[in-house]
This record gives C-alpha cells, structure tokens and sequence, in this order.
C-alpha cells in the first residue's frame, strides 16, 4: 500500500525520467513535494524501495531504476482508486474537485462491482468514531444511506462534509461524533448522499 506522498514521489520519479532520461536531485524531490529535510525524502525512498517500486544504486548520484511491478506482486492484493482531495469533518468546505491522482488501497476494504473513492480527513468532528485528522477514507459511491451510515454528504450543491446519516419523515440529519460540535438538520432536497464510508487508511508521522 502506497500513502500519498509515496506515490507522488513515485510519480515524480517515473515522470521526470521520462522527460530528462535522469532522475531527480535530493532537492528537487524535496521542492516538488513540499517536504523541508532530505531526511523525509531518504524516508520515502527507502519505503518505495521495500515495497519493490524502485532499486536504488549505491555510491552514485541520482542512482535509481524503476521497476515495472514490484517483487511481492503488490498489486495482486491492492487496487488503485481515486484520491480526491481533502474532506471536511469538522465544519463544512466547499465540494470536492476532481482530480487524477489515484492511491493504492487493500483489496479487502472494497468490492470490485462497485465504484470507490479516497478522501484526506480535515478535522476532529468523527474522532469518537475513531476518524482523526490526515486519516484516509475509503468511500464506496453511491446516493443511498441508511440511519447510522457514516457519509460523504454534498449539502445545497455546493458544500461536503463528512458526518453521520440519520433520515427523518421530512428532514436529514448529519450528526458529528464529538461533542464539541452540534447535529445540523436540512430540510428534504438540501443533502445528497455522494458516497458511503468502507475503509480508513492512516499513516503515522
């Protein structure tokens, strides 16, 4: 299973050797992805390295070689899927953007037949569901929820958060798992299922 920042590396990786027939400096890496010590990217190689990705050449610079699947055949139990950007649950953003990125995810935590999604968590509102900041979520699409559901919810076309469902006569409820924070109701038409919660991802710093 690759986390976010492993596969950017990756991609950056496969990309500017693409282009450039070399691969990229400690620097550069570190620019590209945000990161301020060449220690965190030692720390990403080394794990793309384990996990069979790439091979890397001792006592030379930029020495790497990309290997076409890796050796333990990763992706025999893992399936890439869309990651879509980062998530409210806390008070709600504004709605997801589509995006090209894909992660690696276990195939256990989904069903082929059906169509997933990954999200980053921004906020503390599921922590008593045991849903924290920077977690991943693996959301399977669909519009249908039951009572007790844990939802993407878009709420009047223009807003996603991350809550619990539960359905009334006339009305929705999206309800936090932490006391800091209130259940909001929407009247019928202002909420819209957009996927349903099947997995979590965490990465630990």
């Amino acid at each position: 299973m690759l986390t976010i920042k492993q596969k950017q590396l990756l991609d950056y990786l496969k990309l500017y050797y693409s282009k450039k027939n070399i691969f990229p400096t400690f620097d550069e890496m570190k620019k590209n992805l945000n990161i301020k010590s060449k220690s965190g990217i030692h720390k990403l190689l080394s794990s793309l390295e384990e996990k069979g990705f790439i091979k890397r050449l001792p006592h030379k610079a930029r020495a790497l070689m990309l290997n076409q699947e890796p050796d333990h055949k990763l992706f025999d139990n893992e399936t890439e899927i869309p990651f879509l950007g980062r998530i409210a649950a806390g008070n709600p953003i504004e709605a997801i953007t589509g995006s090209f990125e894909q992660i690696s995810v276990p195939n256990y935590l989904i069903n082929n037949t059906d169509e997933h999604f990954t999200l980053e968590v921004n906020g503390d509102s599921m922590i008593d569901e045991g849903i924290f900041d920077g977690d991943i979520v693996v959301i399977k699409k669909t519009n249908n929820a039951l009572t007790g559901d844990i939802i993407v919810a878009l709420i009047d076309d223009n807003e996603v958060t991350l809550k619990k469902f539960r359905s009334f006569k006339n009305s929705i409820a999206l309800e936090p798992a932490n006391k800091n924070y209130k259940t909001r109701i929407f009247g019928e038409g202002r909420v819209r299922v957009q996927g349903k919660l099947v997995g979590l991802i965490r990465k630990f710093k």
